[in-house]
């Protein structure tokens, strides 16, 4: 309002003596006695009443053009809705992204690369969704076995549709949540058991729905492919105990449900059920053993770097590749160096010496290893004597893995490149090449657009009717948008690397900390050239592989 005031009035000053001085009369200085005859004197009261004339005057055209430009809004509104009827041709013919491409944070340069480091599980070794419920399955068995958690609790299924990667549990509310970039939480992704909270439920708890990257580490970060059983049987017992009205500590949960997932993998029960049926556990992948033979081909050097022990690797790889390898051949041959039970993330920092693993006898000798010799395994280890034995400098080695804190986040701080394997980034990308996707996503940057527009238009203290009503409907306009987004994803918290609203989730900030280049997996590098320079976007904001809709395209 001070803008039209200002506007309103003349353009002299008032005189300290409460004297008006009138515009186009002559006047005199102001250092003696010889002030302007013409001036009249008014009183404090007649002033003030006079600048509340003027204020009234300011504040009814403010009105007016506020609702001319609700007005307006209304329109542009209702011309966007004929629009959204079908989708534009520009949204069909925009081009689409690769699901099968390399997607890069920080440039690399390939033909610098001389070394290839990798993990096993969920980055050489693909799963299907089966694995899942055979972890899930064993964990809740031992929680009722071992722990001696209701029986009740064994009726439990594992639900596909329920998790994603990259959610946060909070121990001390025993709330499972996705975060956005910047820390804040979901508003249609915050669930107590398998309840979806509201956003007043939200507040009530947080007291803001924004938890911010710093308190974010305080959460347990689930970001693994493992994990994904592990969200699900933490939600499933803490609905479990509400439904039975039970006291329950949401960190003890936690922590339970933690130690049943370890045990299943440390005792073997999941190695030794994934090889018990491997074609229903593993998914097979002609293309793998052609990019590790190109690498060997261009003399490059090749090394695996796994948690896992050597029978389990030895029994998927052996499957994976029985069809591509000769009766003779041995998939460790292609390696240089194999590491098994190497115990990332501490293999980074710790100073545990490497153990020779003997094959037939299944046993680990003590003499010191100086030097990785062909067709050897090792056991343990840790990356300054990796280093030491192999005179591998950081920037020529490139580690490949699924975990970004236990794989990348160690090689990333010792000079390494990294490689994220992704596998869901495939499925996210098709869904985003969708012209149903893309038409969501354009509708829902207009009306942004235009709430924007709309709240710039009047104060808080007077938004008249149109303006409330236009506020409901765009709102809702726009909640429709957000809910068919993160429908075609996942019901529950939407996509992976996205939220509600098409920007970037938390899971897609620590892949821009921690991974130079993404891709759903490694042999996508078999359609780049060996000496290819991947180069980050001109245009790139965060993530590379995100197409942003314009609302333009639906503008005339």
């Amino acid at each position: 309002m001070s803008a039209f005031i200002r506007r309103l009035l003349p353009l002299r000053p008032l005189s300290l003596s409460n004297k008006i001085f009138h515009p186009g009369l002559p006047e005199e200085g102001f250092g003696g006695s010889n002030f302007c005859r013409n001036c009249t004197t008014v009183s404090s009261e007649e002033r003030l009443l006079k600048l509340d004339e003027v204020a009234k005057q300011a504040t009814n055209t403010n009105d007016s053009i506020s609702e001319d430009e609700i007005e307006k809004i209304s329109h542009e509104f209702h011309d966007a809705k004929q629009r959204f009827l079908k989708v534009p041709d520009e949204v069909k013919q925009m081009p689409k992204m690769n699901p099968e491409g390399i997607y890069v944070n920080k440039n690399l340069r390939l033909d610098n690369i001389q070394v290839y480091g990798f993990d096993y599980d969920y980055t050489l070794a693909h799963y299907s969704a089966n694995l899942q419920t055979l972890i899930y399955d064993l964990a809740k068995e031992h929680l009722v076995n071992e722990f001696k958690y209701p029986e009740s609790c064994l009726d439990f299924k594992y639900d596909h549709s329920f998790p994603i990667r990259g959610l946060y549990y909070d121990k001390s509310k025993g709330c499972l949540m996705k975060l956005d970039f910047f820390g804040s939480i979901e508003p249609d992704g915050c669930y107590y058991g398998r309840r979806k909270l509201s956003q007043e439920e939200i507040e009530q708890i947080y007291g803001t729905k924004y938890i911010g990257r710093d308190q974010a580490r305080r959460l347990v970060c689930l970001m693994d492919f493992f994990c994904f059983s592990e969200a699900c049987l933490i939600a499933d017992i803490v609905q479990h105990f509400v439904d039975a009205k039970l006291e329950f500590d949401a960190c003890y949960i936690y922590e339970d449900v933690n130690r049943a997932i370890q045990h299943v993998h440390l005792s073997g029960l999941v190695h030794r059920g994934i090889l018990s049926d491997p074609h229903h556990y593993l998914v097979k992948n002609g293309q793998l053993l052609c990019f590790l033979r190109m690498l060997k081909e261009k003399g490059k050097k090749l090394f695996l770097l796994t948690n896992s022990p050597y029978y389990f690797v030895d029994g998927g790889m052996r499957f994976l590749l029985e069809e591509s390898l000769g009766p003779r051949d041995s998939w460790r041959e292609l390696f240089d160096v194999v590491i098994a039970k190497a115990n990332k993330p501490e293999f980074y920092t710790s100073e545990h010496p490497f153990r020779c693993y003997d094959v037939e006898k299944d046993t680990l000798a003590f003499s010191k290893v100086d030097a990785f010799l062909p067709n050897k395994i090792y056991y343990h280890g840790c990356l300054k004597s990796f280093l030491q034995i192999t005179q591998w400098k950081g920037p020529e080695v490139i580690y490949f893995g699924d975990h970004l804190f236990s794989d990348l986040s160690g090689p990333s701080k010792a000079g390494w490149h990294t490689a994220a394997i992704i596998h869901e980034l495939g499925n996210e990308i098709r869904i985003q090449n969708d012209e149903n996707y893309r038409f969501e996503q354009a509708k829902f940057h207009i009306i942004q657009e235009l709430l924007g527009k709309l709240h710039a238009t009047v104060a808080n203290n007077q938004r008249s009717e149109a303006y409330k009503s236009l506020l409901v409907e765009l709102n809702e306009e726009r909640h429709k948008a957000r809910y068919r987004m993160k429908g075609m994803f996942n019901s529950s918290f939407g996509a992976t690397f996205l939220n509600d609203s098409g920007q970037e989730s938390s899971f897609a900030y620590n892949i821009h900390q921690y991974a130079d280049v993404y891709t759903s997996k490694p042999e996508n590098f078999l359609f780049y050239p060996p000496d290819a320079w991947l180069h980050v976007p001109y245009d790139i904001k965060i993530l590379p592989h995100h197409v942003k809709v314009s609302s333009s395209l639906f503008k005339t």
